[in-house]
């Protein structure tokens, strides 16, 4: 249990200290390629740290031998959306919160372009309305629609490219850390740290998750509160801890769109597996996981969607988590 709990300490620094280098190496890759900042967090940086979980759907779904493991997959592509939709948006405002005086801020407003963080909110919950609807009902072209996720991510990819809204060139970025006496470092650099951190977040993830499933069952909680609850928290652990980063430089709309972009990601691409490979069917705490997603982002939508948001108003989606952690709880212990 001791070796468990260091590996666990272990490697929960070691994805901070590689979200610290992967966000500063995103945000260099993000001007190398002529980037404005929220379209770097919602492709770049969202593609990069959502790989991981969308490799745990893979192989569930895949290469699972039983029902049972496959199921896992199914619960990783709900339970991202709803870790995303509300604790990493209520640690983004916590965050500005706190650092309020730190960021010589005289308000505690979310310094962000609310109409398109509205737009995104609006988008995703279309997507994610027709993935929870499809868990509902049974037919035999179910596994065929699969395909659709997958163009609704590349036609969100594609959008966000054309609605780029602002050169990276224009916000001063740290040296990068690789090279930090060049001004303008090369690109080799800038791909061999952005690449280096990735694989580092995705070793220590893997760690990560493993040695809170093994404190799981040391003291004896349910496997599925661990597989439901604990484990969609740790594998959204890298962007979550990127927002915060961001956050206390500043960087909100990289944050933001950070989590914007890895929520598009997780109703889309880990739907779009498990559509493929197994019935996509869901039990009552998946439903209940997809319910209270959809009230947060309908939250979300209504607050951004006003053009100013007070950072304490993120507090609340929080909560919601907690809500579904104590059904889950209930649900397993009837």
């Amino acid at each position: 249990m001791l070796l468990t709990f260091c590996l666990f300490l272990v490697s929960a620094g070691a994805i901070y200290l590689a979200c610290e280098y992967f966000v500063n190496g995103i945000e260099w890759l993000g001007r190398k390629l002529k980037l404005g900042a929220t379209t770097t967090g919602t492709v770049l940086a969202a593609f990069g740290t959502a790989l991981p979980e969308s490799a745990v759907t893979f192989v569930a779904v895949v290469f699972g031998k039983s029902p049972e493991a496959r199921d896992i997959g199914v619960g990783a592509a709900m339970g991202g959306p709803l870790v995303l939709a509300t604790i990493a948006y209520a640690v983004v405002g916590a965050a500005l919160w706190f650092n309020r005086r730190r960021l010589r801020r005289t308000d505690r407003l979310v310094r962000v372009d609310h109409q398109r963080l509205a737009h995104d909110q609006a988008w995703f919950l279309a997507i994610f309305a027709v993935k929870v609807g499809l868990g509902l009902v049974v037919f035999a072209l179910k596994p065929l629609l699969g395909v659709l996720f997958l163009l609704a991510y590349a036609l969100y990819v594609w959008r966000e490219m054309r609605s780029d809204d602002s050169a990276p060139d224009e916000e001063e970025l740290e040296p990068l850390k690789l090279s930090p006496r060049q001004a303008e470092p090369a690109m080799r650099w800038v791909l061999v740290q952005t690449v280096a951190a990735l694989t580092v977040i995705a070793a220590a993830s893997r760690v990560f998750v493993g040695q809170l499933e093994a404190i799981g069952e040391a003291f004896a909680l349910p496997p599925h509160l661990v597989a439901l609850v604990l484990s969609p928290v740790a594998t959204e652990l890298p962007e979550t801890l990127n927002a915060l980063i961001w956050v206390r430089q500043g960087k909100e709309r990289l944050a933001l769109a950070n989590i914007s972009g890895a929520m598009m990601i997780q109703a889309t691409i880990p739907s779009a597996l498990a559509i493929f490979a197994t019935p996509w069917l869901f039990d009552p705490p998946l439903i209940v996981s997809g319910a209270l997603t959809a009230i947060a982002i309908v939250y979300l939508w209504r607050l951004f969607r006003r053009g100013h948001v007070d950072a304490r108003r993120l507090l609340p989606v929080g909560l919601l988590y907690g809500v579904f952690a104590a059904y889950v709880a209930w649900h397993f212990a009837r």
